[in-house]
C-alpha cells in the first residue's frame, strides 16, 4: 500500500521515520481491503526510539457518501482486523479503516504472554492465590519482553491513530472505539480536532471511572437489571463459603485441569461472559441454579473463559493496565480473580503511572450502553456523557458488552449517526435482541449442553423410541394374543418422544438448552416410567415371549439414565 502524495511529502518535509508498509491481510476481510502496517517510533518522548509496526486494514470503496470510519477493538489487546467485515457492513457507502492496537497480535512486536494464561490457570487450581503462581508468571513474561512496554500506553496508541490518518491521506475521519479503545479515540479526538468529524464511544469507559474499584458493584448492578440480584447474592455467599470444582481444558495443552472457584471467581467469570450473545440470555436461569446448588451448570462458562483467555495479547494488556488505570483505583478489594491478577502483575512489572488526564473533543459524539453491561452500569455511562460538549447517549436492552456485535439496532444506529449525528435512532433500542431465559423457564440440567460435546449420549433416548415404536408394531398385531401391555407400553414410549421432540422444536432460542429443557419434559418422564414398568410385566407375565425382555431392559436402562443424568 502506498502513502498518498500529500501524505508522503509531508512525511518527507519533516523528516521523520513513519511510513506504512504492505503487509498480506492477517484475517478473512471484505473485498476491495488491503492491509498494512504504519510504522511508528516506539516512544514519540525518547530520543532515537525503535520502530514498531501497527497493523491496519483499508476497505475503500469507488464514491464514498462521507468521511472515512476508523475502528479499533477494545481491551487492552484485542485484535481488530477480523472485525473489518462488521464494520463495513455498518459503513458500507465510506472507506472503512481497521486498525490494530501496538503490541496487539496483528502488530511487531507482539506482546503475547501465555505464562500469564498458565500462572492465571494455576491460581484456579487451588483454593486460594497462596501459591504464587500469577506472581511468578507475571516475572517470567516481563523477563522475555524486551519492548520498552513504556511505549505501549493509551497516549501512544492514540498518536498512532492521529498519525494513520495523515499517513493515509485523510482529511477528516469518524473515530469508532468500544470498551477500553473509547479511552483512546476520545482522546485521538482531543489531539486530532481537525481530522475528527464524529466519534462513536460503545460501551463507553470515561478517564475517571476506576475500572478495579468499581468492579464489585457494576456486577451486582448487572445482576440487579437481570432481576435476580438477591440471588445472586445467596450463590456468591454459598460458593464463598464452599467452592466448586469443575474440570476444564488448558487453553495451551488442551490438557484436562480441574479449577477450584469460589462465589468472587464466578462472579467474574459471570462478569466475563456476558460479552457472548450465547452466555448473557441464560443468566437469569443460571444464577438461579447456582444459588440452590446446581454447579454442575457452570461447565459452559468455565470452558468458554478457558478459550477466551487466548484472546488478547496480556504483555499489552497490562502494559496499558499497569501505566493508565491500575495508578488511578484504590483497590479495596481483590476477591475477583481479576483484580488479583493484575494486582499482582503490575506489583511485578512497577512500571510508571502514566499520569494521563481525561479528554473532550468538540466533534459531535454517539455513545452507545448495553442494558446489562458488566463493567459500567448504563446509567453511569449516561452520566459521563453529559461531560462529552456535543455527545448523544443511548441504551440498548437486553445487551451488555459491545453493542455493535449484538444489537442489529445498534448497528443501524451508528450507520444513521456517521450519516447524519443528528439523526435519531432508526428503530426501537428497548426492543431486546434476545429474549432472557428466566428462572422456571427450564428445567435446570447441564445434559443439554454436555450432549453437544458428546451426542453419542443421547443413544438411549433414540433405542428407547426405536423400541417403543416395535413395542406398538408388535402389540397391535398380537393384542388378541395377550399383546395389550405392550402396545400400552409401546404407546406411552412413543407419546413421550412426541411431547419431547415437540418441545425441544418449539423452543425459540436453543441457547435454552445450555442451562436445561422445556419443563414439560420434566412432567412427561411419568410416561417412560409407565411404558418400562408395562413392559417389565409384559415380559414377566406366564410364557411371555423372551423377545420381551429387550424393551423390558431398555425402558430400564433409558429410566435411569432419564431420572439420574437428564433430569
Amino acid at each position: 500500500m502506498g502513502l498518498s502524495a500529500p501524505a508522503l511529502a509531508g512525511a518527507r518535509e519533516s523528516g521523520v521515520r513513519e511510513g506504512v508498509e504492505e503487509h498480506p491481510c492477517p484475517a478473512p476481510v471484505p473485498a476491495g481491503t488491503t492491509c498494512g502496517y504504519l510504522l511508528v517510533p516506539e516512544r514519540r518522548d525518547a530520543y532515537r526510539s525503535d520502530t514498531v509496526r501497527v497493523g491496519f486494514a483499508v476497505r475503500r470503496v469507488d464514491s464514498p457518501a462521507g468521511p472515512p470510519v476508523v475502528f479499533t477493538n477494545g481491551g487492552p489487546g484485542m485484535s481488530s482486523i477480523q472485525l473489518t467485515g462488521t464494520i463495513a457492513a455498518i459503513a458500507p457507502d465510506r472507506d472503512v479503516v481497521v486498525m490494530e492496537q501496538r503490541g496487539g497480535a496483528f502488530s511487531e512486536p507482539r506482546l503475547e504472554c501465555p505464562e500469564i494464561v498458565t500462572g492465571a490457570l494455576k491460581e484456579l487450581t487451588s483454593t486460594g492465590p497462596a501459591k504464587g503462581d500469577m506472581a511468578l508468571a507475571a516475572r517470567a513474561c516481563r523477563a522475555r519482553l524486551t519492548s520498552d512496554l513504556r511505549g505501549f500506553r493509551t497516549q501512544e496508541i492514540a498518536a498512532d491513530v492521529v498519525e494513520l490518518r495523515r499517513t493515509l491521506g485523510y482529511d477528516k475521519w469518524s473515530l469508532f472505539g468500544v470498551g477500553y479503545s473509547t479511552r483512546m479515540m476520545l482522546l485521538a479526538a482531543a489531539m486530532d480536532p481537525e481530522g475528527t468529524a464524529s466519534v462513536v464511544l460503545d460501551s463507553y469507559l470515561p478517564e475517571s471511572y476506576a475500572v478495579y474499584d468499581e468492579a464489585p458493584a457494576a456486577l451486582r448492578s448487572m445482576a440487579d437489571r437481570l432481576g435476580v440480584a438477591g440471588r445472586y447474592d445467596q450463590m456468591v455467599r454459598n460458593l464463598n463459603a464452599e467452592p466448586v470444582s469443575l474440570a476444564t481444558r488448558d487453553p495451551l495443552t488442551r490438557a484436562r485441569v480441574e479449577v477450584s472457584l469460589s462465589g468472587d471467581d464466578v462472579a467474574t467469570l459471570l462478569a466475563e461472559s456476558v460479552s457472548d450473545p450465547e452466555v448473557l440470555p441464560i443468566l437469569p436461569a443460571l444464577i438461579d441454579g447456582l444459588a440452590d446448588g446446581q454447579t454442575d451448570l457452570l461447565s459452559p462458562l468455565v470452558d468458554a473463559a478457558a478459550a477466551t483467555m487466548t484472546g488478547r495479547e496480556w504483555g499489552l494488556y497490562y502494559s496499558v493496565q499497569c501505566q493508565d488505570e491500575w495508578p488511578s483505583n484504590q483497590i479495596r478489594s481483590r476477591a475477583l480473580f481479576t483484580v488479583f491478577n493484575d494486582a499482582t502483575t503490575c506489583a511485578e512489572w512497577r512500571l510508571p503511572a502514566s499520569g494521563e488526564e481525561g479528554a473532550l473533543t468538540q466533534s459531535p459524539v454517539l455513545v452507545l450502553a448495553g442494558q446489562y453491561d458488566p463493567a459500567i452500569p448504563a446509567e453511569k455511562v449516561r452520566t459521563a456523557s453529559e461531560k462529552l460538549p456535543a455527545a448523544r447517549f443511548q441504551e440498548f436492552a437486553g445487551v451488555g458488552y459491545g453493542v455493535f456485535e449484538v444489537s442489529d439496532c445498534g448497528r443501524k444506529t451508528i450507520g444513521a449517526f456517521l450519516a447524519d449525528p443528528a439523526a435519531p435512532a432508526p428503530c426501537d433500542p428497548a426492543k431486546a435482541p434476545r429474549a432472557l431465559v428466566e428462572p422456571g423457564d427450564v428445567h435446570l440440567t447441564p445434559a443439554g449442553y454436555t450432549t453437544t460435546g458428546f451426542p453419542w449420549a443421547v443413544a438411549p433416548l433414540g433405542a428407547f423410541a426405536l423400541l417403543s415404536l416395535f413395542q406398538v408394531a408388535g402389540g397391535a398385531i398380537t393384542v388378541r394374543r395377550g399383546g395389550l401391555l405392550t402396545l400400552l407400553a409401546g404407546l406411552a414410549g412413543a407419546a413421550f418422544c412426541a411431547v419431547a421432540a415437540w418441545s425441544v422444536w418449539a423452543v425459540s432460542d436453543r441457547v435454552a438448552f445450555t442451562v436445561g429443557i422445556p419443563p414439560i419434559i420434566f412432567w412427561a418422564s411419568l410416561l417412560p416410567i409407565a411404558a418400562t414398568c408395562l413392559s417389565v410385566v409384559a415380559a414377566f407375565r406366564d410364557r411371555a415371549p423372551g423377545v420381551l425382555i429387550l424393551p423390558a431392559a431398555t425402558g430400564l436402562i433409558f429410566t435411569a439414565w432419564l431420572i439420574g443424568w437428564v433430569l
